[in-house]
């Protein structure tokens, strides 16, 4: 029987970074089908901050945090082949609850670590890494004959966007907020790279493809940059929506697409293309692969402590991050 008490971080009604609360609660062995995971890594990502301010609103409080982690295997249910104690691990999971010490997980949610990944990197770039490899093979599969824009360059998934379409053979154009992370998306492989705050970065894109504008638009910004994106795209153009921290996309009347020429639009999930275990896994052996052959080449995650977790979320919230955070379990 399993002893001991996990740390947990949680919250009692929406608000902001001030409403996270630090709890202790018993540990619980897994049941039949389960591990109990001792957790190293936690990420911290912009979803995280929807829940918490209730832009994404929960079905009941108090709640925890989180989609994602790392660490080892402390204990197995019944029926658990997939795993043994002590070995290195990390998921991507809802329902919610990563921001925790210690965690009960279905082992078919459950991806092992290899070895030459550190746990730190895995347990806070798989969210952001999955996204990018969903994005780049399946909403919008690049090839070398194709132009295509990363808003956020300099971000957790924007850099390993443009790192991957970069090594699939595209031509990358990445956006970032402001000049100074102008370097980071150009060192992650964008051929050029625009400010996305300037008025004109449309048109110097369309300027960059010599009028005709890009294959597809990867959008993790949302808001008022939906329908800009929708201007940077050639005709049968796709845009891949896959994230709003600047806000709801606006009231949109399809024909738009209709006039802008045939465009596609496409609201990608993680979650949809990790329904299954044998997907998971599959995807998860292909980043980490990517990560081992040097093709995914981010710095090492910056890790705030296990009580700094309003100071990671207001940071994260105001862009004065670059690449992927989280919390160290430790």
């Amino acid at each position: 029987m399993t002893t001991g008490t996990a740390r947990t971080i949680e919250f009692d009604h929406p608000g902001g970074p001030a409403v996270l609360q630090w709890r202790t609660r018993p540990l619980t062995d897994p049941g039949a089908g389960e591990v109990l995971i001792e957790q190293d890594a936690i990420g911290v990502n912009f979803i995280d901050i929807q829940h918490r301010s209730g832009r994404y609103p929960l079905a009941a409080y108090p709640s925890s945090l989180g989609i994602e982690a790392s660490g080892h295997v402390l204990a197995i249910g019944e029926g658990v082949q997939d795993f043994s104690v002590g070995d290195r691990v990390a998921y991507i999971h809802l329902p919610i609850g990563a921001y925790t010490t210690h965690r009960v997980l279905p082992a078919g949610r459950v991806v092992p670590v290899p070895k030459g990944i550190p746990l730190d990197w895995a347990g806070v770039t798989l969210n952001r890494a999955l996204t990018a490899q969903y994005l780049v093979n399946d909403s919008f599969p690049v090839s070398a004959q194709h132009v295509v824009l990363v808003h956020a360059a300099a971000g957790g998934v924007g850099q390993i966007l443009a790192q991957w379409a970069s090594h699939k053979g595209a031509r990358v154009i990445g956006t970032v907020g402001s000049a100074d992370k102008r370097e980071l998306a150009l060192a992650a492989g964008c051929h050029e790279v625009l400010i996305n705050t300037s008025a004109d970065w449309v048109s110097s894109c369309r300027e960059l493809t010599g009028g005709a504008g890009v294959h597809a638009v990867y959008d993790g910004i949302g808001g008022a940059m939906f329908e800009q994106s929708l201007l940077a795209l050639r005709p049968n153009g796709v845009l891949a929506s896959y994230g709003t921290p600047a806000g709801p996309i606006p009231p949109f009347d399809i024909f738009r697409l209709n006039q802008l020429g045939s465009l596609h639009v496409t609201s990608p999930s993680i979650f949809t293309f990790n329904k299954t275990t044998a997907a998971l896994r599959e995807r998860s052996a292909d980043v980490f692969a990517q990560a081992l052959a040097g093709v995914l080449r981010t710095d090492a995650p910056r890790l705030y402590a296990f009580d700094q977790a309003r100071e990671a979320h207001s940071d994260l919230a105001a862009r004065r991050t670059t690449g992927s955070i989280g919390l160290s379990a430790g």
